[in-house]
């Protein structure tokens, strides 16, 4: 299907208007031996064939609708409410490009200052920033902040081993060219899954820029930080806490217990999982950092007239400035994936994400009790935790995975991918909302018949 948006005679009109007789005129600057390749490409297809086709390929792919589903590590199946893509799909959002003029924008303005003042009251912090890409993306702009923040005087940042692997990586690839030092992490896998944060304590000195943990962490597991966040801040340094959002419906905000920044991967707030994305990155912080906050930041005021308007507070430094003295070179935001989180949060309320919180809780906690009765198999902490636990296996996580496969069930997450052949048998289960009792009993069924089977040789 060919789709030509303009006539030949518009094309001619144009032409004449800058003064040029054909099209191949406009590309005499392109070496000639690159100006008009032959491309290997298939014959033309119809609008029918293209769907069709199209179809074919999707058909291929098994997802949470296919399967019962317990794998999460940092994107979790929810239940999105069907006002979200609603809302999402009308003109004034669903666009080629986030539209920011004030003038013609008041309505993706006000978007972005909702979702800003929920992120802010769900973390517990002053500010927040019109998002990020992704949870990864976020924790290393904090990062660039903090380093920011001392003007490069402090050059350490201490990075919990129970951070997820992913973020690290993502800071590490942020910082790889820097004068940043990265400690705390470089720990054995079975160190990092007994870990907790008093681990941190000798590592924070007067040069350290920012300690970095996450809550509830990559294994689930739930900390109090009040006690690190003294010892953070007694050292004159900063504090960033990674978050799971619909953990904080249940448990008490970072704001609370002195967290300087928060971060967090948005996408159970309302955001299918889509196949690892698009996702949204959140990022809060206190009132005396904005300055040094990368992203824009969408601002309420009145007009002349004494009428309410929105404006952008604070644009992307980095668009306006010297490269040399942005701090970072983030430019822009998720607007389309924050209006979801926005639309969901203000669906949800406080109750309702408490609700969700509860139910996310409640439901892993019948599940590992299930499995850790199971012969061969235990839990692999007794720290309390939030919606995901680890799970000690009597044979190889990738066994058990495809057993679970064969009777419709997704597995956890096979930890040996992050952490190697130390961690082969262990498997990060997640259980949500949208897993029901029988879903749970079916998995702890199937897992009966490996204990049973393996126990029997």
């Amino acid at each position: 299907m060919t789709f030509l948006p303009h006539t030949n005679a518009q094309r001619e009109e144009m032409l004449r208007v800058i003064g040029k007789e054909r099209i191949e005129d406009l590309f005499q600057d392109v070496p000639v031996k690159h100006r008009f390749p032959k491309l290997n490409l298939p014959p033309a297809l119809s609008e029918l064939e293209t769907m069709e086709e199209l179809q074919d390929l999707a058909s291929a792919n098994e997802t949470v609708r296919d399967f019962i589903s317990f794998l999460g590590a940092g994107a979790y199946n929810h239940y999105v409410p069907a006002a979200v893509d609603s809302i999402l799909r009308r003109g004034e959002f669903l666009t080629a490009y986030t539209p920011y003029q004030p003038e013609v924008s008041q309505g993706t303005l006000q978007a972005i200052f909702e979702y800003q003042s929920l992120v802010a009251a769900l973390t517990g912090m002053e500010v927040c920033n019109a998002s990020h890409y992704d949870g990864a993306t976020a924790v290393a702009e904090a990062v660039n902040m903090a380093y920011a923040n001392f003007r490069g005087k402090r050059n350490k940042v201490v990075l919990s081993p129970a951070l997820h692997p992913q973020y690290r990586q993502t800071v590490r690839t942020y910082t790889q060219d820097s004068e940043l030092r990265l400690v705390g992490d470089d720990v054995s896998p079975a160190v990092s899954i007994q870990s907790d944060p008093q681990v941190l304590f000798p590592l924070i000195d007067e040069t350290t820029a920012l300690v970095i943990v996450q809550y509830p962490d990559f294994f689930g597991r739930i900390f109090d930080f009040t006690a690190l966040a003294e010892v953070v801040h007694q050292k004159g340094a900063l504090l960033a806490v990674a978050v799971n959002p619909i953990a904080l419906g249940l448990l008490t905000p970072p704001g609370e217990f002195g967290a300087d920044i928060v971060t967090g991967e948005g996408q159970p707030l309302g955001i299918p999982l889509s196949f690892g994305g698009p996702y949204l990155g959140l990022f809060a912080t206190r009132k005396e950092y904005v300055r040094k906050m990368a992203g824009r930041l969408a601002g309420e005021t009145v007009d002349g007239k004494g009428q309410k308007g929105y404006v952008l507070t604070l644009t992307a430094r980095e668009q306006h400035i010297r490269r040399e003295k942005a701090t970072s070179n983030i430019c822009t935001n998720q607007g389309l994936m924050a209006l979801a989180s926005a639309v969901y949060m203000s669906l949800l309320g406080k109750h309702g994400l408490r609700q969700v919180a509860e139910l996310c809780y409640h439901k892993a906690h019948y599940a590992a009790q299930g499995i850790a009765s199971l012969p061969g198999f235990s839990l692999g902490y007794k720290t309390p935790f939030f919606n995901e636990f680890v799970v000690n296996c009597p044979i190889r996580s990738t066994e058990i995975n495809n057993h679970l496969l064969e009777h419709g069930i997704m597995g956890g997450y096979d930890l040996s991918q992050e952490f190697g052949t130390d961690m082969e048998n262990a498997l990060l289960v997640a259980v949500t909302e949208m897993n029901s009792r029988d879903d749970i009993d079916d998995l702890i069924g199937v897992l009966s018949e490996i204990a049973t089977e393996v126990s029997h040789g």
